[in-house]
């Protein structure tokens, strides 16, 4: 068994980030415990547990949630879809792990060629976010690394579906959330 050099996979042991709200269990959905949310943010670890980040859930930090359904981030999530929030980088932070970050830059991207940064664990490969030429400031915080689930089917429930185009077949539309071929107009936020 691996083991990461200053972190504790005992989930009895002391946490080194911000506790959980009273009387909550986060899901273990990784080899660390110690994810949290709480009015204003929420953390986001990686599957190792070598990197975590807080994130901004609401205004201003938070700037939208959306489902992507483009051949990068089908691709880049090994799923047939993306959940995605941007966040502006302002209201961002690392609590771990930056120095386990390896950014992977391209340029032929789906969208008007544009160059996107993706960051990702060294250790575990987890996709943490992506950053590009669209909304310079801000990142593309993937959602699936979100500690707290419950967010999604609250306040992180996306706003946006982008590329509906490649939407499979068998996947209904996000209810509410605004639905665009291409980007249509998310890119103009």
């Amino acid at each position: 068994m691996y083991t990461l050099p200053g972190i504790s996979l005992d989930p009895c042991a002391d946490m080194t980030s911000v506790q959980p709200k009273a009387g909550t269990e986060l899901p273990l959905s990784g080899l660390t415990r110690d994810g949290w949310s709480n009015a204003d943010e929420a953390t986001a670890t990686c599957s190792c547990g070598a990197i975590q980040m807080v994130l901004p859930i609401k205004a201003p930090g938070l700037v939208n949630t959306f489902v992507c359904h483009c051949s990068d981030c089908r691709n880049w999530s090994a799923s047939v879809f993306a959940t995605n929030l941007t966040t502006l980088d302002s209201h961002t932070r690392f609590v771990r792990g930056e120095d386990h970050l390896v950014l992977f830059s391209q340029s032929e991207t789906i969208s008007k060629h544009r160059r996107m940064t993706n960051a990702f664990c060294k250790l575990c490969g987890t996709l943490m976010y992506r950053q590009g030429a669209v909304g310079p400031g801000t990142r593309f915080m993937r959602g699936g690394p979100i500690d707290d689930h419950e967010l999604h089917n609250t306040i992180l429930k996306p706003q946006w579906e982008i590329f509906t185009e490649h939407r499979a077949s068998w996947i209904p539309a996000v209810p509410g959330a605004r639905q665009e071929i291409g980007m249509g107009d998310f890119d103009k936020q």
